[in-house]
């Protein structure tokens, strides 16, 4: 089994096992790391399995995850884990939480998996190899496409939390935005990226991001046709922020967020 495959495999097995979890407030405690942010068992534990997964089949990979200290490697591969991308969503009951997995070479984004187990769905890449799209309406994957769309004031806009913008000071880069674009709406965290790669949005913008929030958003993007970078145009995982397009718009949405 390569790496791809097993990335799919254990994100699928990841997915499932945050179902246990899923919506149930009377057993799930929700902690504060200390950053304010949530956790619970569900992201303890599905990391553990992805990397217990991956620590079996490729013990010499470096693994860079949200939960746990990361696992220095020899092989030149790293794989940056996030077994619960939108805890947030999560604690509350909403289904477009995913669990993420991006996979390295060098430092180079060599293939990604996003999957959103409670909506039966998920997206894969592999570089030179296109994006996937599979659900259970789908007999077999079927490609991972961007939309077609050219103009901003037919688009669809997605973002996280719209007060992460006033947090960093960019509030007026999303007012600009929003007012150019046919719809807002707050379908966040990887979800948002999901729906950009398979042509139902045209743009997710954040503008604050984890390392492991982004692991495998380039990959999967650029293959389904689309392009990712930071908010300077840099294609990047590590920029600490996000813009995911249909490419089409990309450099429209940069000079809108930057008011250039």
């Amino acid at each position: 089994m390569n790496r791809l495959e097993l990335a799919k495999k254990i994100a699928r097995e990841a997915g499932e096992l945050t179902l246990r979890y899923f919506y149930d407030p009377e057993h799930v405690t929700v902690e504060r790391k200390t950053d304010e942010s949530p956790v619970t068992i569900a992201d303890r534990e599905a990391e553990k399995l992805l990397r217990k997964q991956i620590e079996e089949h490729f013990p010499d990979d470096a693994i860079l995850g949200e939960e746990f200290p990361n696992r220095e490697g020899t092989s030149g591969y790293r794989w940056i884990l996030d077994p619960i991308d939108g805890t947030k969503s999560f604690i509350h009951g909403v289904p477009i939480y995913s669990t993420l997995i991006g996979l390295e070479q060098n430092g180079m984004s060599l293939g990604g998996v996003i999957s959103v187990p409670a909506l039966s769905e998920l997206v894969w890449a592999g570089r030179g190899l296109g994006a996937w799209h599979e659900a259970a309406r789908f007999n077999k994957p079927v490609p991972a496409k961007v939309s077609d769309c050219r103009k901003l004031d037919e688009a669809l806009f997605l973002t996280s939390e719209v007060l992460t913008f006033d947090k960093t000071d960019r509030w007026d880069s999303y007012k600009r935005l929003e007012r150019r674009v046919r719809l807002t709406r707050t379908w966040g965290d990887a979800y948002g990226y999901f729906l950009v790669a398979t042509g139902r949005a045209e743009m997710m913008v954040d503008p604050m991001l984890s390392d492991w929030d982004a692991g495998p958003l380039l990959v999967i993007l650029e293959e389904a046709g689309g392009r990712f970078t930071d908010w300077k145009g840099n294609a990047t995982i590590f920029g600490k922020e996000g813009v995911g397009t249909n490419g089409f718009l990309h450099d429209s949405v940069l000079q809108i967020l930057t008011n250039q």
